[in-house]
């Protein structure tokens, strides 16, 4: 009688996982019996192996970045900062910031977390993505900056110098809008729009990958809708301005800030004083704190009647937005375009906008002026070499940064090929710049246009899928130097496809799933691998 052997079991941690030998293999049999014993197995994430196994926290080759394993977008606040604990101040501090790099603060996570600890920055609000729980967690460390020794901590922090007019957000400028178009056609459940702005009189200099800032206005149904609920005068004076005026431009209306429910507290009594406090600490008492907007705080405490002065001290500054720039400046350097999907939802029987995309939308039309900053990219450009690969990952309005990349290229007459996978829901109302994409395919300019659709048919097909698909190929344009851009959300698409790629890289480049995630890791180190996540 023969015996059969096991087939050996693979390995789903990474090297630098902080194990022995037989807790390695205690851990890899573990995951084996869950996962089973397949070929082409991926590494665990850090989340899953700390889901798995409560009370470990590891890191994937691919993940480490500079030293700070918690760089990832898609990992949970408290994740982050558990693999923060017992670093530097300035470190923990970046490890609250959402770490995307998006620049809405006027820096990237790690400058901001610097200019905080170093005093040059008060403000601790100022993390769009990462919202009020980022606010809360740099507000308990900044607590720490007045305990001994603090100064001591301070890492070679580095604080970014003024930028000139027009380059940060504390220095915008004034662009008027020129013209917008949809890009959906009739029946699509999206709305999604091209914008063109111009850049006449302002002096400013873009480059394909940076992104435009802008200042956006709030929706006057909305600052009606507050006023009433106030039940103040709009002309009422906040120094120099009017109540109307200052709810306009000056103050955010969504979500309703921790103050503002400090302030409530103040002006109630009983159990609502105990829900205002509650809120006010970042609990959720009656289970709809992420509902809760300023308009929806006011309508939950009906009745009270802040003044008007302290209520807006009570709100958060209106934050600009930042958008990817889809046009290159040698194609028509006075003029800048946006790719925008315009937010709308609907919460408790009220449409809720997003307060920038449907200003651009809407509320803003071609000739009116919109103060922007353009925010130079961070690791997202072309390669230096013309004759270089690239390889383009841009589903939905990640394909802004892409059109830039192709008209840059092509006006630069770059001899590289390119490869662009753009996906969507339907093929026949979401294709974007579909006619200037197949005109780019017909003249060899766009050397492959890899589409996937999400609601085409009955099974979901996304641009990962695709990549898997196609996997020999995109192996053959990595071995021949491609490098590879990845644009648009964060939490699911932009991690599903660098997990994708580890698969491709470990089949088609006869890799362990180890391997190739290093590989991948030594892509992202060598610039060859750029994200631009939201």
């Amino acid at each position: 009688m023969s015996i059969t052997p096991c087939p050996p079991i693979p390995s789903f941690l990474p090297e630098n996982a902080p194990f022995s030998p037989e807790q390695r293999a205690w851990l890899n049999g573990l995951f084996a019996g869950l996962y089973g014993l397949t070929e082409g197995v991926t590494a665990l994430s850090a989340q899953e192996v700390v889901q798995l196994v409560p009370g470990v926290a590891l890191t994937p080759v691919a993940e480490i970045d500079d030293g700070a394993p918690w760089h990832d977008p898609a990992m949970p606040l408290a994740d982050r900062m558990k693999l923060a604990e017992g670093k530097p101040l300035p470190r923990r501090m970046m490890a609250a910031m959402a770490q995307q790099d998006c620049g809405q603060c006027g820096y990237n996570c790690k400058d901001y977390s610097a200019a905080i600890f170093a005093g040059t920055e008060e403000r601790l609000n100022l993390c769009v993505p990462g919202g009020k729980e980022t606010a809360r967690m740099l507000k308990e460390l900044y607590r720490e900056l007045d305990t001994p020794g603090a100064a001591l901590q301070a890492e070679n922090v580095v604080l970014a110098q003024p930028a000139r007019l027009g380059y940060s957000r504390d220095n915008p400028v004034v662009a008027t809008v020129a013209q917008r178009h949809r890009l959906n056609k009739g029946g699509s459940q999206k709305e999604t729009w091209h914008i063109d702005l111009d850049l006449e009189g302002t002096d400013l200099a873009y480059e394909v990958g940076d992104s435009l800032g802008i200042y956006p206005i709030n929706d006057t149904g909305l600052i009606d809708a507050v006023i009433a609920a106030l039940g103040a005068p709009p002309d009422f004076p906040i120094g120099e301005r009017t109540l109307r005026e200052t709810l306009g431009d000056g103050v955010s209306l969504s979500p309703a800030p921790d103050m503002l429910f400090q302030l409530i507290s103040y002006l109630t009594g009983g159990e609502r004083r105990k829900i205002a406090k509650a809120l006010a600490a970042g609990q959720d008492p009656d289970g709809d704190a992420a509902t809760l907007d300023v308009l929806a705080a006011l309508q939950k405490f009906a009745g009270i009647r802040p003044d008007p002065e302290a209520f807006i001290e009570a709100l958060d500054p209106l934050q600009p937005r930042v958008y990817s720039i889809s046009s290159s400046p040698k194609v028509n350097a006075g003029r800048v375009s946006l790719t925008v999907d315009a937010v709308r939802y609907e919460v408790n029987r009220r449409v809720r906008l997003g307060v920038a995309s449907t200003f651009l939308a809407g509320r803003v039309a071609p000739g009116q002026k919109v103060r922007v900053y353009v925010q130079k990219a961070q690791h997202f450009a072309l390669p230096a070499d013309p004759s270089k690969p690239i390889i383009m990952v841009g589903p939905g309005t990640g394909v802004a940064p892409f059109r830039a990349f192709l008209q840059e290229r092509l006006a630069t007459r770059a001899p590289g090929p390119n490869w662009l996978y753009f996906g969507h829901q339907r093929s026949d109302y979401d294709f974007f710049y579909e006619d200037e994409l197949k005109a780019m395919r017909e003249t060899g300019h766009l050397g492959r246009l890899t589409l996937a659709w999400s609601r085409d048919g009955d099974e979901k097909i996304y641009v990962q899928h695709r990549m898997r698909d196609e996997g020999r190929d995109l192996w053959a344009w990595l071995e021949r130097g491609a490098h590879i851009y990845v644009c648009g959300d964060a939490l699911r698409m932009a991690k599903d496809v660098e997990r994708a790629l580890i698969e491709v890289v470990s089949e088609h480049g006869k890799r362990s799933p180890e391997d190739a995630a290093r590989f991948v890791a030594e892509l992202k180190k060598n610039d060859r691998y750029q994200v631009d996540v939201y």
